[in-house]
């Protein structure tokens, strides 16, 4: 089995900091997004782009991937078989009437599926056999999927010392739910036990989930900060005018209330201001700048330093 190097896949070393790993898997996801690539390949690069910095963009896992290797995954999991886990608790209960409802949905454009994990029920336990164990199992989805909510054909395998075939059930996943939330499929699994199903959010080039809020980074011109400026922001939703207000600072902190995750309340989009420099291609507009630093003489961005 070929062993991943997901420092290679991001092009990044092994000491990279945080800031280093988002903002290479940016370049990277604009660059091979199947949306709009022309490399070859694409639609497979943008997947080990994906699974890359699911793991390095989080602190946890990536220190488990630095100290595990490849096979960090498979190694928690045995280990969680054995020593138990924490697990967020179920928020919806899915009848056997809402499974038979939907249809089938493309899977694998933006993550490794689901995966069969061996790890006890959440602490709100539901009602069942006590012998059975209720078995858990990860779909991952995209952001779009969670904002409008999706239909998933999902593939049950028995336990491995089951002589069961693997059955097949077509379930709705709703609008507004959020990164290791939990789904209750009721007396679907064997002996009438329950099944969950855990969300996983697959990583986005624009956006970054926490909770129903929504980040996002919008780039600036130096002269839309200082005079202000209407722009157009994308959320999950669609896109939306936003009003900069005048001198505002690299890293201020704008809120598109309700533009987040559906739910009662919804969450919001917060948009993360950062200046972008242009690049001085010719005198004129080293000039320029040279007239700006001339008009304020005045201005000192170091003066909270004591030195």
């Amino acid at each position: 089995m070929e062993q991943k190097d997901y420092y290679r896949i991001l092009g990044v070393s092994r000491n990279a900091s945080a800031d280093q790993i988002k903002r290479a898997y940016r370049t990277l996801a604009r660059r091979y997004h199947p949306d709009v690539s022309t490399e070859p390949n694409a639609e497979h690069q943008f997947k080990a782009i994906n699974e890359a910095y699911e793991v390095l963009g989080d602190a946890k896992k990536r220190k488990d991937y630095d100290a595990l290797g490849a096979g960090w995954r498979t190694t928690k999991t045995n280990r969680a078989s054995t020593g138990g886990a924490k697990h967020s608790k179920a928020d919806f209960d899915l009848s056997s009437d809402d499974i038979d409802q939907f249809s089938d949905f493309f899977s694998g454009l933006f993550g490794r599926g689901f995966r069969r994990r061996r790890e006890p029920p959440p602490t709100k336990k539901p009602k069942m056999n006590q012998s059975a164990v209720s078995p858990q199992q990860r779909v991952q989805i995209t952001l779009e999927d969670a904002h409008q909510g999706l239909v998933r054909q999902i593939q049950l395998e028995p336990p491995a010392n089951s002589s069961a075939a693997p059955r097949t059930l077509k379930v709705h996943i709703p609008p507004g739910v959020v990164h290791g939330q939990q789904i209750r499929l009721a007396k679907q699994g064997e002996d009438k036990s329950d099944v969950f199903l855990e969300i996983e959010l697959a990583p986005h080039p624009l956006y970054r989930a926490e909770g129903k809020n929504i980040h996002l980074t919008l780039r600036l011109a130096p002269w839309e900060a200082a005079l202000g400026a209407t722009l157009s922001v994308p959320t999950l939703g669609g896109s939306v005018k936003l009003q900069i207000p005048p001198q505002s600072q690299n890293g201020q902190r704008l809120r598109l209330k309700g533009r987040g995750l559906p739910g009662k309340p919804p969450g919001d989009t917060l948009v993360h201001l950062e200046i972008v420099n242009p690049t001085t291609k010719h005198a004129r507009q080293r000039a320029a700048w040279q007239k700006l630093a001339d008009l304020f003489t005045d201005f000192n961005p170091r003066a909270n330093l004591d030195f």
